[in-house]
């Protein structure tokens, strides 16, 4: 099974609306989603996709776990290390502080920066 078919599921679930949607969006016949969880993605559909929900085809196909899209010549989009800080938004069942939400960026700052 291709990993395409649930990403782009994930996407339009995040989004609220449905593959059918979706479909209609891009002006594709029906179930034409679907068969991606048993057909290797054509090139230029998951272009479209991609651009529909602003990700890289990369992250698409699975190849990535970052959805950003790479800008300026890139290889690897910048990272906004406040919001994935943001996004961890407990911790012990407790909601971050903007303190611990400046300690965890400011962690992962010191993380990257020494690799």
């Amino acid at each position: 099974m291709f990993p395409t078919y649930e990403k782009i599921k994930e996407l339009a679930d995040k989004r609220g609306i449905s593959l059918t949607k979706l479909e209609e969006d891009l002006g594709y016949s029906r179930n034409t989603l679907y068969k991606l969880k048993s057909q290797k993605p054509n090139a230029e559909r998951i272009s479209e996709i991609a651009d529909y929900f602003n990700v890289s085809t990369d992250y698409l196909l699975g190849r990535t776990d970052n959805p950003n899209v790479a800008k300026d010549g890139d290889a690897s989009a910048p990272l906004d290390l406040r919001d994935i800080a943001a996004q961890s938004m407990l911790f012990d069942g407790k909601t971050l502080t903007e303190e611990d939400i400046d300690f965890i960026t400011a962690v992962l700052e010191v993380h990257l920066k020494n690799k």
